[in-house]
C-alpha cells in the first residue's frame, strides 16, 4: 500500500483522453501556479520523438510526434490531496497503477523515456564527425554544424534520402567518431 504522503519527488504516469495531452499539461501548469504547488509538483512532460514523414508531394520532413499518446508524465511529491487535485483535472482519467493509485516509475524507465535532463560532459564542437546512437535517426553519421551547451543539443548535417539535411540532435543521442574511422553508408531502405 502506498504511503499517504511521500517525502521526495518521483515520476508518475497519468492516463488522459485521446488528444487531451497538451490540454492536461497546460491545466496542470495552471493548477501549480494558482495553488502555489511549485514545491510539490516539479515537472509535467509529454515525451516526444522525431520521425520522418513523407508528404503527398513526395517531400520528406522530420516531425515531432507523441511517444506515448494518451499519457502524461508528472514529477511530484505524492499526497492524497495532490492525487485528488490531479485526477480531477479536465482530461485526466487517472493515474497508471492498481485501482488508479500511482506507482512511481523506476530509474531505468525514467532514463528510457528521457524524462530527466541528464547533463552530458561532452566536448563536441563544430566540424566533429558523430554517429547518432538512438532515436529515428539512429545509425546516421554526420558533421556537427553548431553546438548549444545550454540546451545540450547540436545541429548535425546528415545525408538523408540522397540529400544533405541539418537535424537537431541531443548530446545524449550521439557519439563522436575518430577522424580516421571508415564510414559505412547506411541502408536508407530500413
Amino acid at each position: 500500500m502506498l504511503p499517504i504522503t511521500d517525502t521526495e519527488p518521483r515520476w508518475y504516469i497519468l492516463h488522459t483522453y485521446s488528444g487531451y495531452e497538451l490540454l492536461v499539461r497546460e491545466s496542470l501548469f495552471r493548477l501549480i501556479e494558482n495553488n502555489n504547488l511549485g514545491d510539490q509538483i516539479f515537472d509535467v512532460k509529454i515525451p516526444m520523438e522525431q520521425t520522418i514523414e513523407e508528404k503527398a508531394n513526395g517531400k520528406k520532413k522530420v516531425v515531432e510526434r507523441k511517444l506515448l499518446p494518451c499519457y502524461v508524465f508528472i514529477k511530484m511529491i505524492y499526497s492524497n490531496q495532490l492525487w485528488y487535485l490531479v485526477t480531477n483535472t479536465r482530461g485526466v482519467t487517472g493515474f497508471v497503477g492498481p485501482q488508479g493509485r500511482p506507482i512511481p516509475m523506476k530509474d531505468e524507465e525514467i532514463r528510457k523515456m528521457r524524462l530527466e535532463d541528464f547533463v552530458v560532459d561532452a566536448d563536441f564542437k563544430a566540424g566533429d564527425r558523430v554517429t547518432i546512437d538512438n532515436g529515428p535517426l539512429e545509425g546516421f553519421i554526420g558533421t556537427i554544424r553548431e553546438v548549444n551547451d545550454e540546451t545540450q543539443r547540436a545541429r548535425v548535417n546528415i545525408t538523408m534520402f540522397g540529400r544533405e539535411q541539418d537535424v537537431e540532435v541531443e548530446y545524449v543521442q550521439m557519439t563522436k567518431i575518430s577522424p580516421d574511422a571508415v564510414e559505412v553508408p547506411r541502408d536508407e531502405e530500413d
